[in-house]
């Protein structure tokens, strides 16, 4: 009886990915069958490169999930306290500042 050498091995020389495949008789089929994998191997390695590069973008884009910095407030009436803890200042002219004097806010410290 004699006997006929049908497996295939499919190298992707730039990522040296090896793909082998010996189901059918025929080498021809093995060899369609064998690119058909190659083909889905690579596609897969490349989508998944595509994703990570998303991810990474993504995670560079997100906060790092801190609270937020104070901003000026006025504190309780008692005290007539104004204070923007950015750049220090605090005023104690709460009365002027709602009567519309604020040009010690814009001008600052």
């Amino acid at each position: 009886m004699n006997t006929t050498y049908s497996a295939v091995r499919i190298t992707h020389i730039p990522t040296g990915l090896v793909v082998s495949q010996q189901d059918e008789k025929s080498q021809i089929k093995n060899r369609a069958k064998a690119m058909k994998v190659l083909r889905a191997r690579l596609y897969e390695m490349e989508m998944r490169k595509q994703q990570d590069a998303i991810a990474k973008d993504r995670k560079s884009q997100v906060g790092t999930g801190e609270r937020t910095p104070r901003r000026s407030a006025p504190t309780t009436s008692p005290q007539s306290r104004i204070t923007d803890h950015r750049i220090n200042f605090t005023t104690h002219r709460l009365p002027d500042v709602l009567d519309g004097n604020v040009a010690e806010l814009i001008d600052g410290p």
